[in-house]
């Protein structure tokens, strides 16, 4: 048996398919979700009548349009209305799905790459 990179071995152990032209399917095992890409992404599921599989492997946060700033209004604090659509839409579609949600008012809200090792959401080994 041949050594292998860390690389290869997480990649053997996450793979689910690999087909002859070298595509791969492989599991991931935690989503992090924010406001920005997560909305055209419930869309979708909604459009093709599909729900989020394993909903306990979803973690969403709102990041990037959160005031670094002033946060006693929450939501409302935000003052770009495109923004505040997208954090207000982030949280309908966790409620709707059943998605925990770390919103604003959250002690543990953050940025959507520290909040997972914070809060032992994603783990050394894991796919994101």
């Amino acid at each position: 048996m041949s050594a292998k990179t860390l690389y290869d071995k997480l990649w053997d152990a996450h793979l689910v398919r690999e087909e002859e032209d070298g595509t791969a399917l492989i599991y991931v095992d935690r989503q992090l979700l924010h406001e920005v890409t997560s909305p055209q992404a419930f869309e979708g599921l909604r459009l093709a009548g599909r729900k989020p599989w394993r909903i306990d492997t979803n973690l969403a946060t709102p990041d990037h349009n959160v005031p670094t700033t002033d946060l006693t209004g929450g939501v409302a604090s935000i003052k770009d209305p495109v923004s505040r659509i997208q954090v207000e839409t982030l949280g309908m579609n966790a409620r709707e799905f059943g998605i925990t949600e770390f919103a604003m008012g959250d002690i543990r809200q953050g940025i959507v790459h520290v909040v997972g090792p914070e809060e032992g959401a994603t783990l050394p080994g894991m796919t994101v």
